[in-house]
């Protein structure tokens, strides 16, 4: 699918978000520095868990609203209040006004994610939405890798200037997308018991979230992604501790008595950028290579290559295979996210897409809840055993994934 061919709506989002994402991505990583170092880092560990506990639910509502409201107004709602909360950074005198911007900035994005993605949904094709989607993770990965590259410079002597300059192209993006953007929400199917229904409607917003998770087969499915995410999230949690305490400085490159060596935290930030880098480049090939799999085949092979990956790493302390380790893991992350966006979108109706959108964002809250207990168990076991364990955990998202399937088929089968 050609990105000429996309629609208006999809482009122009394209454009904007990668732009957003780089100017976003300009700060964010050093938030946490700056947190932990004004208010300590036991405070700072509590602030910053806030956030991610709030977005759970502000993801669930958004996704509701965007079914009821539609996707325009809820994605419109949020980047005018990221404006918002750029302006508040900008004017802050104290750093808890700069904390609440911060968690401002976590919760729009939050309430904007599931009416982006179920956007998306409804604008494409089951046969090219892995493919659309792995394009708009290409552009936040972008921003993820250029990001801080500027934001090194730019945050550390013009953190007001990059504020302030934050929040015009957000304002800008909010007039884009005022004039540009249509609606695209289907229109729910209506019963006429819909229409003499005396429920109040509280309690329909209740029943339609226990819909949702009274469904085995998603169920299963956030299980399965809670796993995934415990363990790729050890990337800039336990590997990165890994490489800095057991990875010593050793020549990368050679020549002649020149020598280049890397160990310790500058070799992570090498795996990183080699991460960064093969998601940015290769997002779309691999998708359109893989785009003849089955959901279980990719599903499966991407959790595989993910534990692999990591549990290589306890074998040597080499820079090389380390390089290589981290490129297998990357692969399962390429496979596995243009997939899991597009699968969502199988499974919810059509006038649920946001709900179940924001319902799936659940995945990676628990996941990155739940895996910094590997960082405490390191106290007590060796490499070995935390990457056995990792390899486990992705194990345990395949065993998920196959039953997941399993269940699917049978029910296909009796439909038939």
């Amino acid at each position: 699918m050609s990105w000429l061919s996309w629609d208006l709506n999809l482009k122009v989002r394209l454009i904007g978000e990668t732009l957003f994402s780089i100017f976003l991505w300009m700060f964010l990583p050093f938030m946490a520095l700056f947190f932990s170092e004004t208010f300590g880092k036991g405070t700072a560990g509590v602030l910053l868990i806030i956030p991610p506990l709030l977005s759970v639910v502000i993801s669930l509502v958004g996704g509701r609203i965007s079914d009821k409201m539609g996707r325009r107004p809820v994605m419109l709602i949020s980047v005018a209040f990221e404006a918002l909360m750029f302006l508040l950074f900008f004017l802050s005198s104290s750093p808890w006004m700069m904390y609440l911007a911060f968690v401002g900035l976590n919760l729009s994005a939050s309430l904007y994610q599931p009416a982006s993605e179920a956007m998306i949904a409804d604008l494409t094709n089951e046969e090219d939405r892995n493919f659309v989607f792995a394009m708009f993770y290409t552009a936040m990965n972008l921003g993820v890798v250029i990001g801080p590259l500027l934001g090194a410079f730019f945050f550390v002597n013009y953190r007001d200037e990059l504020m302030l300059a934050c929040m015009f192209v957000t304002t800008i993006l909010f007039a884009v997308y005022f004039f540009v953007l249509k609606e695209t929400r289907p229109m729910a199917p209506q019963t006429d018991s819909d229409l003499v229904d005396p429920t109040p409607s509280w309690k329909k917003e209740l029943q339609s979230f226990q819909v949702i998770f009274s469904d085995k087969v998603f169920s299963l499915y956030l299980l399965a992604g809670i796993f995934v995410f415990i363990a790729f999230s050890q990337m800039d949690l336990y590997m990165a501790i890994y490489i800095k305490e057991h990875v010593l400085d050793q020549p990368l490159l050679w020549w002649g008595d020149w020598t280049f060596s890397l160990g310790g935290t500058s070799f992570f930030g090498w795996m990183m950028a080699l991460n960064g880098f093969m998601v940015v480049t290769l997002t779309a090939a691999m998708t359109r290579w893989i785009s003849a799999w089955s959901d279980q085949k990719a599903f499966v092979i991407a959790s595989f290559l993910g534990g692999m990956g990591f549990f290589m790493m306890a074998f040597s302390e080499n820079i090389w295979f380390l390089f290589f380790c981290m490129a297998v893991l990357t692969i399962g992350e390429l496979i596995r996210t243009p997939i899991a966006l597009g699968f969502v979108s199988k499974l919810a109706p059509e006038h649920q897409r946001g709900q179940y959108m924001g319902a799936s964002t659940l995945q990676f809250t628990i996941g990155r809840i739940l895996a910094p207990l590997l960082v405490t168990l390191s106290n007590w076991f060796g490499p070995l055993i935390i990457f056995g364990i990792i390899f486990g955990v992705a194990v345990l998202s395949i065993l998920c994934y196959q039953k997941m399937f399993t269940i699917m088929a049978r029910k296909n089968s009796v439909q038939a």
